[in-house]
């Protein structure tokens, strides 16, 4: 028995996964979410890179395996899958993961953070699929991308998305006005839960596969004082399914079949069950709610997906 182990530190969350590398059961999945001070808005980089170098010892010496038998470490050393993307966070687990492979001699991998969400929702289904369009919609990233499956990991270019702030930018904003702490998606959503709520009218999207949101933004603030804030975090969250399925429905001409959706927002159940009950004319796939959110899981499971498909599917 070997095992692939996954590394990802993003922005937010330490993450640290094992896995069976011949049958790919997971053996362990660790995350360690990072601290944002009560008030804030974020963390700078160097706030969470300092979080990561603390958590990483703390959920590796977690993992009861024998780790001695790691035959594969796969990390995620970038945002995208393109030439010049960097961030410092992902230099942490790049760096804990390369001494841990040079220690062991085992096999050391690196992808994007980008293609870790992809892989982490393609765990049941990548026999199935070489061509799709991968929705990345976080706390930092709103992006359309065509994906196409090679020899490591995946072609990438981003096809449509916001140009100004993102979606969880939106949440996040709005959320903190309203006193949730931050990161506010999750306590927005459960402030929701099992309410009925009339929804508010809002302005239609934006056309095309490129929108701003800026302006929204603005929109929901003035609704504060007119408003209960479960009738504007409803209606928000409609308003962001509404956008992915008129932008997803722009790029309909582009001819994919299958669009994957993932990061932190499409966590959320009111913009899930929005988009599969509105989107007409692909299969949408969506990984759990879990690893919707950051993970290392796709990073762990990258290695078995590229096999398969060089062993059965490559040119």
């Amino acid at each position: 028995m070997t095992y692939i182990l996954g590394i990802d530190t993003s922005a937010y969350t330490t993450s640290i996964a094992l896995i069976d590398e011949k049958t790919g059961k997971i053996l362990a999945d660790e995350r360690k979410v990072l601290e944002v001070k009560e008030g804030q808005k974020g963390l700078r980089q160097q706030e969470a890179v300092f979080q990561h170098l603390k958590n990483l010892p703390e959920l590796y010496s977690s993992i009861k395996e024998d780790l001695s038998k790691i035959h594969v470490v796969s990390v995620s050393s970038r945002p995208r899958n393109v030439e010049g993307s960097y961030m410092p966070v992902f230099m942490v687990g790049r760096n804990f993961g390369r001494v841990i492979s040079h220690t062991l001699k085992s096999e050391f991998i690196v992808y994007s953070h980008q293609e870790n969400h992809i892989g982490a929702s393609l765990i049941d289904n990548y026999k199935n699929i070489d061509e799709f369009l991968a929705v990345h919609i976080s706390g930092g990233t709103t992006e359309f991308i065509s994906a196409r499956k090679i020899f490591r990991g995946f072609e990438t270019k981003i096809v449509g998305g916001t140009k100004d702030i993102t979606f969880g930018q939106l949440i996040d904003r709005l959320g903190t006005k309203m006193g949730f702490p931050f990161p506010c998606g999750k306590h927005m959503e459960e402030y929701i839960r099992d309410k009925k709520v009339q929804k508010l009218s809002t302005p239609r999207p934006g056309k095309g596969p490129c929108i701003n949101l800026s302006g929204m933004e603005n929109y929901f603030v003035n609704l504060l004082e007119k408003h209960e804030k479960d009738e504007i975090i409803t209606s928000m969250f409609e308003y962001i399914g509404e956008c992915i399925v008129n932008i997803l429905h722009s790029l309909s001409g582009l001819g994919f079949k299958t669009v994957i959706i993932s990061g932190g927002v499409a966590s959320n159940s009111y913009i899930r069950n929005y988009i599969l009950n509105c989107l007409k004319g692909y299969e949408t796939i969506f990984p759990s709610p879990k690893n919707s959110s950051d993970n290392a899981l796709g990073l762990a499971y990258l290695p078995i997906i590229d096999r398969w498909y060089n062993e059965n599917k490559a040119d």
